[in-house]
């Protein structure tokens, strides 16, 4: 047998044997967590990381048509994480979800001077629906809170008039929403 430091170890020292027992174990139990990660866990660090690649992304694309086009494109779960990494980015503490769906119309929220903003995150190529908006501020007069409706299509009429009713909601599309994600602070929008 050839002589090795680890043969050394294992034959002759009690202690040696405990160190390497013991790093084992530590070696086991980071195995074993990393294993207990549930689905959604695993989809929510995934979309994460897509939301970071396409911050960067939108910043080599050319124009903001072309931005806005490829906002619509993406996957909405990573259009809502999109957004809540813009919202790190400037500093703002964020609240994700546990889930991304059955979350009641509200997709996370954003603590801005101490007040807490729930987050609506949807993406459209076309106008906004009005049903969307109105069951968004109906969220928000339940919840005693003020909101932002993200989104990538086009605000209509009558979205933007129950926006202008309501003390509680704000709209963020086009080139404010692009604005946002290229670093601009949110608050000029409240």
């Amino acid at each position: 047998m050839v002589a090795t430091p680890l043969n050394g170890l294992l034959t002759g020292h009690p202690a040696g044997i405990a160190m390497l027992a013991i790093l084992f174990l530590v070696a086991m139990a980071f195995l074993n967590l990393r294993r207990r990660e549930n689905a959604s866990a695993r989809r929510h660090r995934r979309y994460r990381a897509t939301a970071g690649r396409v911050l960067d992304k939108l910043t080599r694309l050319p124009g903001d048509g072309q931005r806005l086009t490829y906002l619509r494109k993406i996957s909405p779960y990573v259009f809502e994480e999109l957004l809540l990494s813009a919202f790190e980015r400037q500093g703002l503490t964020v609240v994700r979800n546990a889930s991304y769906s059955g979350d009641g119309g509200l997709d996370g929220q954003v603590i801005i001077d101490g007040e807490h903003w729930l987050i609506q995150a949807k993406r459209y190529s076309r106008a906004v629906s009005p049903a969307h908006v109105e069951d968004f501020d109906r969220l928000l007069l339940q919840s005693g809170r003020r909101g932002l409706f993200i989104h990538t299509g086009r605000t209509g009429k009558m979205s933007r008039t129950l926006c202008t009713a309501s003390p509680r909601l704000r709209i963020i599309s086009g080139q404010r929403l692009l604005a946002i994600l290229a670093g601009q602070d949110v608050r000029q929008y409240l």
